[in-house]
């Protein structure tokens, strides 16, 4: 059983490895820019193989914007916010292009219905900076602008096309596309798509559901079968087992939710949870310890497997707790539907109680199965488990 142990072991470390690592890896916060330009936030937008970049300013309410989109250079890009509706039609947009020399300008227009003719005019909101740049085959539109209405969330939409007009952009590209479009928080990092925009959110509710799976269920349902099921003759070696698989599973999710949550941290350095990272980068510590613990799991004969009891208990209750309270904070920083964190109370009501009602029936049965090894075996009888009857693996 002991180099069975061991095994399961190695595998929960190597497959949360590759797992975090794959949850990091970059993509938007690995570009650079002309002149050293720094952004504190980046989201990629899954369509038109576009990312954008900015930097908000709560003194004064600006954002510093990148927007960069992969295209010809015979095509036409665009860069908007829509202060009122959601598509093209209404936004204030930003429009880069190459001209007939082979320059590449920067006009503004402000697109008030379809089919209407470009023309360079100034914006319905106050634009301090603009320029653009082509280079490795992307458009990079590059403004300072001050948001609209003083709101930090903003419709944005983006857009690329070939058709000109007198040497001026004109019309969609003939693909039947539309414009992309996502409701975007400046001060957050958070969106949401209103078409088929970016991934950010998808990304923080995988971060909050893998987390809550891994953390805030597996385990805890873990203890709850090492504590209860052993006393169960029947049941052994099951229950190790058992508890085992749980553990390790809510280890390799839980460490995929972390990394994945360290990207995203990654991708809003202007914004940081202290308490919500900290307790994470604590918890995932606490929570390797628990799995190094197996690889120097003592015999149950062995004169140390007393303190290595004391330091598996106290370590995975830790955890627990700590899941259980950061998980919260999650829910306090995400702020997804009620329901969702009503779902999570009732299953945490549930182990609860459940531990309850084992912990009451368990001892009934150690109790009486005591009392009958005294009357058959006499007060220095065991019973199978040792004298400490609710002692863990």
């Amino acid at each position: 059983m002991a180099s069975n142990t061991r095994l399961l072991a190695f595998c929960c470390l190597f497959l949360a490895f590759l797992l975090s690592s794959s949850a990091q890896a970059q993509d938007c916060n690995s570009e650079t820019f002309s002149s050293n330009k720094l952004y504190s936030t980046c989201t990629s937008l899954s369509d038109l193989a576009s990312t954008i970049h900015w930097a908000y300013h709560s003194t004064n309410g600006t954002v510093d914007v990148a927007y960069r989109i992969t295209q010809s250079s015979s095509n036409w890009v665009s860069w908007a916010i829509n202060p009122t509706s959601t598509g093209m039609v209404g936004a204030d947009a930003f429009l880069a292009y190459h001209d007939s020399a082979g320059t590449v300008q920067i006009i503004t227009c402000q697109l008030t219905s379809y089919g209407i003719t470009i023309t360079n005019e100034s914006l319905a909101f106050t634009v301090y900076e603009m320029s653009t740049d082509y280079s490795s085959g992307a458009y990079t539109i590059y403004a300072t602008l001050q948001l609209p209405n003083n709101s930090t969330t903003q419709n944005t939409v983006w857009q690329a096309g070939s058709e000109f007009s007198n040497g001026i952009p004109s019309g969609h590209p003939n693909t039947g596309t539309g414009a992309q479009n996502i409701n975007l928080n400046f001060l957050s990092g958070q969106s949401a798509s209103t078409g088929s925009g970016s991934s950010r959110l998808h990304r923080l509710n995988t971060h909050g559901v893998l987390c809550a799976i891994s953390w805030g269920v597996l385990l805890p349902l873990g203890v709850i079968i090492a504590r209860y099921m052993k006393v169960f003759k029947s049941m052994d070696p099951a229950w190790f087992y058992l508890h085992i698989i749980c553990q390790c599973s809510g280890y390799i999710l839980g460490v995929a939710g972390w990394g994945l949550g360290l990207k995203l941290g990654s991708e809003s350095k202007g914004i940081t949870y202290h308490s919500h990272r900290n307790i994470g980068i604590t918890l995932f510590s606490f929570a390797t310890l628990q799995v190094f613990a197996l690889l120097l799991r003592p015999h149950k004969t062995n004169k140390y497997r007393f303190y290595w009891n004391i330091y598996h208990y106290a370590v995975g209750y830790s955890v627990i707790l700590l899941s259980i309270i950061n998980i919260f904070k999650g829910f306090d920083i995400l702020e997804p539907e009620k329901k969702w964190k009503h779902a999570y109370i009732g299953i945490i009501a549930t182990l609860g109680g459940l531990a309850v009602l084992l912990e009451a029936a368990t001892w009934a049965i150690v109790l009486r199965r005591r009392s009958e090894e005294k009357s058959h075996h006499g007060a220095n009888g065991t019973n199978g488990y040792g004298e400490r009857p609710q002692q863990f693996a």
